[in-house]
């Protein structure tokens, strides 16, 4: 399954009013995935959005998008926009977030929200409809239409409290009326757009040169939970803690170049293969949530035009070679590819579902 992927072929999912989903499922059907298309959300197209779920769920419903399982959204409500549209950073009001939580039961499965997004740092602190809302009353509502939090997009400011938050959404979620199957918590790929006390990518040709002895520094194989906090910072610490305990369903991106493969891999191997989806972030054009994207020299990854990462381009096939390099297994590489992602959103596992060849 493509969890969290923002692009096949042509089409820009974020410019929802034009994507054609049996032409979408079609090409899923081409590579042998389900697909999570994940979008941004500009405050204006809201009604838009209600329209296009709606529409999603009803050709769902009429069995024409076997391989679309349903629909996410990276935002709006996030701390630092990162390679995120800035234009789709935005703080839902209770009525916004009303209208959201109801297309839980029409196909939306999860909001990719930043737990630090009320805080002083946030992008949002001085937005009036952020003083509307709050953790306590939102995350039982997203619960209880069936809609899972997706943990991502921190500042950098205070790492401790927003690793508390962490703990503090996730045991709100646990503690509510869950309307939904599968886990009630996932995360934005881990390590990135979060404070970090690691160097955990190596994208340039000069940083690729240091690669190998900076991770020897490491000392990836004596990395143990209880001192991950210590070693990468309380941010990730408390994602993989969470994850490692069945509460979240935790992204990892397997391409390369938004993390260090060793270290996603070690990652993994500490969470468990059963609490960790493989995640793609692709996007096939140069164009993505309304701006023009484009590569550099030295990597496969889409850049906004002020050199932030905006997205990747490495298919779930390439992923699952990239992950088995890494001595996981082909046993733990479904897992990570089908398996989690399967239990994680409460869907059937077809035995004759195919997975790309890698």
């Amino acid at each position: 399954m493509e969890v969290h992927c923002h692009g096949f072929g042509d089409v820009d999912f974020s410019d929802f009013t034009k994507v054609d989903l049996a032409r979408l499922d079609a090409w899923c059907a081409s590579e042998g995935v389900l697909s999570l298309p994940t979008m941004y959300l500009h405050r204006e197209q809201l009604a838009e959005f209600e329209t296009f779920v709606h529409e999603y769920h009803r050709m769902r419903g009429e069995g024409l998008l076997p391989h679309v399982a349903g629909i996410a959204l990276e935002g709006p409500l996030l701390a630092s926009h990162g390679g995120t549209p800035a234009a789709t950073v935005w703080a839902p009001s209770r009525h916004e977030w009303e209208r959201l939580a109801a297309l839980g039961p029409y196909g939306l499965v999860y909001t990719v929200l930043s737990p630090d997004a009320f805080s002083p740092a946030s992008e949002l602190h001085d937005e009036p409809t952020a003083r509307d809302t709050g953790f306590d009353w939102l995350i039982p509502l997203l619960m209880a239409h069936g809609i899972r939090p997706a943990l991502g997009h921190f500042t950098r400011a205070d790492p401790l409290r927003s690793a508390e938050q962490v703990d503090e959404i996730v045991e709100t979620a646990w503690r509510s009326e869950w309307s939904g199957n599968g886990v009630r918590v996932v995360t934005d790929h881990l390590f990135n757009d979060m404070p970090l006390l690691i160097r955990h990518a190596f994208r340039s040709t000069r940083a690729r040169a240091e690669r190998d002895a900076v991770i020897a520094s490491y000392d990836l194989p004596a990395w143990t939970l209880d001192q991950m906090a210590r070693i990468v910072g309380p941010v990730p610490a408390a994602i993989m803690r969470q994850a490692a305990a069945g509460r979240i369903g935790a992204c990892v991106n397997f391409d390369g170049e938004h993390v260090d493969l060793a270290i996603a891999a070690r990652a993994v191997q500490l969470m468990g293969v059963e609490n960790s989806m493989m995640m793609t972030d692709r996007c096939d054009s140069a164009r993505l949530g309304g701006q023009d994207l484009h590569h550099r020299v030295d990597n496969a990854l889409w850049y906004q035009q002020d050199g932030i990462v905006a997205a990747g381009s490495v298919p779930l096939a390439r992923q699952m070679a990239n992950a088995q390099s890494q001595g996981l297994s082909p046993e733990d590489v479904r897992t990570l590819a089908a398996g989690t992602a399967h239990r994680v959103f409460g869907l059937p596992v077809r035995s004759e579902a195919r997975l790309p060849v890698a």
